[in-house]
């Protein structure tokens, strides 16, 4: 089967770093060298969403090739 053409993981992960980068670039420009604790936040925000993303790609992933897999053992079988 082929992946599918839109990927909806894949899109919230592009989209919430680029949201990411704006918050970090608008702070900046808002609060100067003051966002830096700010700047911090937003970046662990980002490493933590796209960890949490990867983790359910991953899962999805595995769990296709579980189902695919006993797809196959059941085609043999049966």
């Amino acid at each position: 089967m082929p992946p599918p053409a839109f990927d909806r993981l894949r899109a919230l992960a592009i989209g919430s770093q680029a949201i990411g980068l704006t918050l970090i670039i608008t702070l900046e420009t808002v609060m100067g060298n003051a966002a830096r604790p700010w700047q911090g936040v937003v970046l662990a925000a980002m490493l933590a969403t796209a960890l949490t993303i990867a983790l359910m790609r991953l899962y999805r992933r595995n769990l296709a090739r579980k189902r695919w897999a006993e797809r196959v053992k059941d085609d043999r079988d049966g």
